[in-house]
């Protein structure tokens, strides 16, 4: 049994809360996640969670970063990351991630791997195919493991 302990979610989509509640009673939803104030929410050592897919979908309008109330969630997580400094961080998206640009011509993902290790974390990632782990379907995701630089450098110096 795993001393771990859920101490909360982010969902505004009532259908989602919903199912949510049904296989998860008895946690908190925090809601909006622009509304989180990272003061008030217990420390907890891994965040894990996502941003909405369609602003970096090759089947989305691909806005990235700049997409308001979508791609920009990314820079709540970012806040909430800032203040709480879990010791992981763990997020998910589409493939499409890799490829989203800014106006610019600069890589969203990595503006994002940037900001990560400005608050504080050691990054790696992978981009894994659900057909290779037993899922009959052929969806490929990114997966961003961060960890607090302090735990890294601890491990290194033992």
């Amino acid at each position: 049994m795993s001393d771990a302990e859920c101490i909360g979610y982010s969902e505004i989509d009532k259908f989602a809360v919903n199912i949510y509640e049904q296989h998860f009673p008895n946690r908190t939803n925090y809601g909006d996640i622009k509304e989180i104030n990272e003061k008030e929410i217990p420390d907890f050592d891994l965040f894990c969670g996502g941003f909405p897919c369609p602003s970096f979908s090759i089947a989305g309008k691909r806005k990235g970063l700049n997409d308001c109330g979508r791609g920009d969630l990314f820079w709540e997580i970012v806040r909430i990351c800032r203040k709480k400094q879990p010791a992981y961080i763990f997020l998910e998206n589409v493939e499409g991630l890799l490829s989203s640009q800014t106006t610019k011509g600069i890589y969203d993902f990595d503006i994002m791997m940037e900001k990560l290790c400005e608050i504080g974390y050691v990054i790696d990632f992978a981009l894994l195919n659900s057909k290779y782990f037993g899922v009959p379907q052929n969806r490929s995701r990114i997966f961003i493991l961060a960890k607090r630089v302090d735990l890294v450098l601890k491990e290194l110096i033992i």
